[in-house]
């Protein structure tokens, strides 16, 4: 082991980007990290500026650097995490953006998207295939322009161009996975969907693996030559990060939305109903699958506290509001502040309160909405474990920055009946991509030999008792259908 040296990882969220310096014993030396500009320019429209994610990204690596007192030279190689499905288009020539980026979130496409599924392709509105189709109808000129002038990528690819100073083309197979335009069975771009689309596969990038150098950061970004040697999709660095190796184990990062992801080993498994199957990395030629499933509002409704209501004066206070009284007092809630996901996928779903008296105060409220994120939990994990023939779920895996909250974090082992495991470390992320490049760079030789830089900082046990567990659920349940039902009308 080279313990001397050190690994630069980038995670670059919906929200924010982050840097950070670990050595080879996972410590975490420094980081820094920026939010990130997020336009609506209509609605259903989310879009970021492609060339401003560029430049926080470099001002957060170098802070990182500052933070943890080495230079570049110091730096064995780097890792890339980033937000999925997020499209950008760039002139190949110049490197410079043709046009905003088109965020996951964004519904531009949903009418696209409901006509190709009526032919019998399998799109929806938060993959990046109708982005990148919009995108070429919208800021290509013509078809010579679209064929070899231009170039498309996630936000990995976007990135790693950057970095490279536009020498590198590519992207891994987990970020692939989620583009929709990913064959599963090939490992390739899926020339149907390709047609179909009329995108021109010469602008999309090559599928490396996750964890491997593909190109080398160019010397006047920091001051150094660096393998950029790890790539992978946000949750599934996650998963990484999480060291979840081994078919059968979940994680949950509880960032702007709850996303948890199921290990399913090397076979692809029919979805459940409002889970979608991903590639999880490719490491040594094998590519492991995963289910995903979201909770589509989770940090963000603890934000709407603070900043929406203005019930409480940041989102970390909702730990200690919620403890101050020693239940919901009757009140409960459903936070689909953005619509509900897994399994309903209703898009028009909308966040409800129920059982308010005037006995109701503020800590209530917060009381039940976190309550209420915990039982969505629930919801999704039994969706993605509960059908499957394997071994019971003991212990969840969680990072992210809603994970701090120690009264969601207990109040989610009391619905789920497992222990849950907070890492002393939660950008999780930043953690795997750090891991995905370090691997490929020699610091460690297998995944077993990973497993030493695992760190708990602590363990939520569940408290209910089972017949408590299970009233509170099938009446939280009742509450949930109200929602279901207005959603549907």
């Amino acid at each position: 082991m080279m313990a001397a040296r050190h690994l630069l990882a980038i995670d670059e969220g919906t929200t924010g980007v982050r840097a950070l310096i670990t050595d080879a014993s996972g410590e975490i030396r420094g980081e820094a990290y920026q939010p990130i500009d997020t336009q609506y320019p209509a609605p259903g429209l989310v879009e970021h500026d492609a060339e401003s994610i560029w430049r926080s990204t470099v001002q957060v690596m170098r802070g990182a650097l500052t933070a943890a007192a080495v230079t570049a030279a110091d730096i064995v190689a780097v890792g890339v995490a980033t937000q999925r499905a997020t499209v950008v288009l760039w002139d190949a020539t110049t490197g410079r953006a043709r046009h905003t980026a088109i965020s996951w979130q964004d519904q531009r496409t949903a009418p696209r998207c409901e006509e190709l599924t009526a032919q019998g392709h399998w799109v929806n509105p938060m993959g990046s295939a109708t982005k990148i189709e919009w995108l070429l109808a919208n800021a290509a000129s013509d078809a010579t322009d679209r064929a070899r002038n231009l170039r498309a990528g996630t936000i990995d690819t976007w990135l790693v161009s950057k970095l490279t100073g536009g020498r590198a083309h590519v992207t891994d197979p987990s970020n692939a996975s989620c583009t929709l335009l990913y064959d599963h069975f090939g490992g390739g771009w899926d020339t149907a969907m390709l047609d179909a689309l009329g995108i021109p596969e010469e602008i999309l990038p090559r599928i490396v693996p996750s964890s491997g150098i593909c190109g080398t950061m160019a010397p006047d970004i920091l001051g150094a030559e660096i393998p950029v040697a790890g790539i992978a999709g946000d949750q599934q660095a996650a998963m990484f990060g999480q060291l979840c190796t081994k078919r059968g184990m979940v994680k949950a990062t509880f960032g702007t939305s709850a996303m948890f992801n199921l290990h399913t080993g090397d076979t692809l498994e029919m979805p459940p109903p409002g889970t979608f199957p991903l590639i999880l990395w490719e490491i040594d030629g094998q590519r492991p699958y995963c289910l995903e499933g979201s909770a589509i509002t989770a940090g963000a409704a603890i934000q709407w506290l603070a900043h929406g209501l203005g019930v409480i004066k940041d989102p970390a206070e909702s730990d200690a509001v919620a403890r101050s009284v020693p239940d919901s007092g009757g009140a409960w809630a459903v936070p689909a502040f953005q619509g509900l996901g897994t399994p309903h996928m209703l898009a028009g779903a909308r966040a409800l309160f129920g059982g308010i008296s005037r006995g109701t105060t503020r800590a209530h409220l917060v009381r039940a909405l976190l309550e209420g994120i915990a039982f969505r939990g629930r919801e999704v994990l039994d969706t993605l474990v509960g059908a499957r023939d394997s071994a019971p779920l003991t212990a969840l895996r969680v990072n992210g920055g809603a994970a701090r909250n120690d009264f969601l974090m207990q109040t989610l082992a009391d619905v789920l009946g497992v222990a849950v495991e907070r890492p002393t470390t939660i950008e999780a992320g930043a953690v795997g991509a750090a891991y995905l490049a370090g691997r490929a760079v020699g610091l460690w030789q297998d995944l077993d030999a990973l497993q030493h830089t695992r760190r708990i900082e602590r363990v939520f046990h569940p408290a209910w008792s089972t017949a408590e567990r299970e009233e509170r659920w099938t009446r939280w349940q009742q509450m949930l259908q109200i929602a279901v039902t207005a959603a549907q009308r």
